[in-house]
């Protein structure tokens, strides 16, 4: 539930932000005392609900880096960091992608992949995996973030992030109008304390229900990194038995903005609808219905 209010806070900074920015330079007048102008709006809400998905695209590597603390493996030191950058290197040249940056970070055991760019990703690890796995489950993590860069999902997640943004913004604006012009009849100059405090309280439901969206997106994009992974190594069964291990394990928590991109995780309950991903066994179960190589 933390990560959950943590990503509502700052989605609604970074559109609290836009919208005085964009209004400063006379957009996304669409809601006025003469009437709201759809057009006008939906276009107001795209501009502020893609381009902080796009700006924390752009920035992922970095803040990724600095908020794990992971250290870029430029030149390997030891056999471990050698088989390491190699193993990388060799899943990269198997999917078709650029040679990721390749970075460790102290934690317990997990592991993400992110970067706008498939050709210029990020792959990083941490040391509580590394020590916790063999190298034929450690190969299967990489090939599970492998796949995810070759699949595009920083880029595909960031643009259903767009989209549900954009009629958060869109829908909670509309409501406030209503509200503010029908229930409380406010003829005034200009929208009311009315219409700002129900757009408020509009965008935290309306942002719950889009994280819930988000996090059906990710949740189905790790069954097809499991399956990328299988289809790398030639079997599930590695992928299978780090899931398993991991399962095992506590995972190491990820910095919010991080959380939807690494290996581990997985909610019960209501927790599950705000989950980035499936339980470990149901992970598991859908490896063993992958079709034959």
């Amino acid at each position: 539930m933390k990560r959950v209010l943590l990503f509502l806070a700052t989605n609604l900074a970074v559109i609290l932000v836009l919208t005085v920015v964009l209004n400063l330079f006379g957009i996304g007048r669409g809601v006025s005392a003469s009437g709201i102008n759809l057009g006008q709006l939906l276009v107001f809400s795209a501009v502020v609900g893609f381009t902080g998905a796009i700006i924390s695209l752009l920035l992922s590597k970095t803040m990724a880096k600095w908020s794990t603390g992971a250290r870029v493996i430029d030149t390997p030191s030891g056999a471990g960091e050698v088989w390491l950058v190699g193993t990388v290197r060799k899943l990269a040249e198997r999917a078709g992608i650029g040679m990721p940056e390749v970075a460790v970070y102290d934690g317990a055991p997990n592991a993400f992949a992110t970067g706008a760019f498939k050709n210029s990703a990020l792959v990083a690890v941490s040391t509580g995996l590394l020590e916790s796995m063999d190298r034929d489950e450690v190969e299967a993590v990489l090939g599970h973030e492998i796949a995810h860069v070759a699949n595009g999902d920083m880029v595909t997640l960031t643009l259903i992030q767009g989209v549900v943004n954009t009629f958060v913004v869109f829908l909670a604006r509309v409501v406030g109008f209503v509200v503010d012009k029908v229930v409380l009849r406010n003829n005034e100059r200009g929208p009311g304390i009315g219409y700002m405090a129900t757009v408020f309280v509009c965008e935290l439901l309306f942002g719950l229900v889009a994280s819930m969206i988000v996090a059906w997106f990710s949740r189905q994009r790790e069954f097809r990194a499991d399956a990328g992974s299988a289809k790398l190594l030639g079997s599930p069964r590695p992928m299978q038995q780090a899931l398993a291990r991991l399962g095992g394990l506590a995972p190491g928590a990820l910095p919010s903005q991080m959380s939807a991109f690494g290996i581990a995780g997985g909610g019960k309950g209501w927790g599950a609808l705000f989950s980035t991903h499936p339980p470990m066994e149901e992970r598991i179960a859908a490896l063993n219905n992958l079709p034959p190589a």
